[in-house]
C-alpha cells in the first residue's frame, strides 16, 4: 500500500477533507454559543389589519414583549430558532399574525399584527375583522355574533358588513345577528326592533324593509320602538309593537316563509 501512489494521494486527501469538516464542525460550535454574536436589538413594528398600514401598539403591552424576550428568546443572532420566536409573540393574548426576522449584525426585526375586535361570539369570545374567533378579556361595546359554531363566524361577519350595507340609509346599525342551526338569520337593531329574515333572500327582504320604512313603518315607530318585524312573507311583513300586534296588510291566501 505504501508504494501505492494513488492510495497514499487518496488516504491523505481523505484525512484532509475529515480535518477541514472537524475544524468547521468546531467553529460552527463556537459561533451559535453565546457570548459570540449576541442579540442586542428587537425591533417591534405594528402593522393595521389588512391594510398592513403603521400603527401602534392597543391592547399588547411593553411589559408582555419583554417578559416574552427575557423568557423565551434562546441562543445568539445565529442560533436563534425563529420559528419558535415567531410562536411564542402569536400566543400573546391580542396578537393574530408575527413575523420575525434577522437584521445583521445583532438585532431582530419583528412584526405583530393585533386582533382588531369587530365584535362578541356569544358571551366567551371576540370576532375580528376577518371574521376569526379568538379569546381574551375586554370590557367594550360591541354587537354580538352568534351561530352555530365558531366556523360560521366567518360568514356571519361577512353578513354583518352587507346588512348594514343595506341599513345605512336608516342611520340603522345591527346590535346583534344570528345565524340558527337551520341557517335562518335574525337581527336586533340599535333601536330594539328584532328583524326576521329567515333562509331565504334575505338581502332583498332587509332591502325591502328600508325601501317601505319612510313610508310606514316610521308612522308605526312613532308610537315607540317597534318590538319585532317578521319579513318572512312573500307580500308584506308582519309588525309587532311592545304591547300590540298590527299586521302590515298583504295579499290574502300568502304564507310566509323561511
Amino acid at each position: 500500500m505504501w508504494n501505492n501512489h494513488h492510495a497514499l494521494n487518496m488516504l491523505s486527501g481523505t484525512l484532509l477533507t475529515a480535518v477541514a469538516l472537524g475544524v468547521l464542525y468546531a467553529v460552527s460550535l463556537q459561533l451559535i454559543q453565546p457570548p459570540l454574536f449576541p442579540i442586542k436589538e428587537i425591533n417591534v413594528q405594528v402593522i393595521q389589519g389588512a391594510e398592513k398600514g403603521r400603527a401602534e401598539l392597543e391592547h399588547v403591552t411593553r411589559d408582555q414583549i419583554e417578559q416574552l424576550v427575557r423568557n423565551e428568546i434562546e441562543g445568539n443572532f445565529i442560533s436563534v430558532n425563529l420559528t419558535e420566536v415567531r410562536e411564542a409573540f402569536v400566543k400573546l393574548p391580542w396578537v393574530r399574525e408575527a413575523r420575525v426576522k434577522r437584521e445583521w449584525p445583532h438585532g431582530l426585526n419583528v412584526t405583530l399584527e393585533e386582533h382588531q375586535a369587530l365584535a362578541y361570539w356569544g358571551s366567551h369570545a371576540l370576532v375580528n375583522t376577518y371574521g376569526e374567533v379568538f379569546r381574551v378579556t375586554a370590557d367594550t361595546d360591541l354587537p354580538v355574533f352568534t351561530g352555530p359554531n365558531e366556523a360560521s363566524a366567518h360568514e356571519v361577519t361577512q353578513q354583518f358588513r352587507r346588512f348594514n350595507r343595506i341599513l345605512a340609509p336608516l342611520q340603522q346599525q345591527i346590535a346583534e345577528i344570528s345565524l340558527t342551526a337551520r341557517y335562518a338569520w335574525r337581527i336586533q337593531l340599535n333601536t330594539g326592533t328584532v328583524l326576521e329574515l329567515g333562509r331565504n333572500e334575505i338581502e332583498e327582504r332587509l332591502a325591502r324593509y328600508v325601501s317601505v320604512y319612510n313610508h310606514s313603518i316610521a308612522r308605526l315607530s312613532q308610537q315607540g320602538p317597534l318590538a319585532y318585524v317578521d319579513l318572512r312573507y312573500p307580500n308584506g311583513f308582519a309588525i309587532r309593537m311592545p304591547e300590540v300586534i298590527q299586521q302590515v296588510p298583504r295579499k290574502s291566501g300568502t304564507r310566509r316563509e323561511t
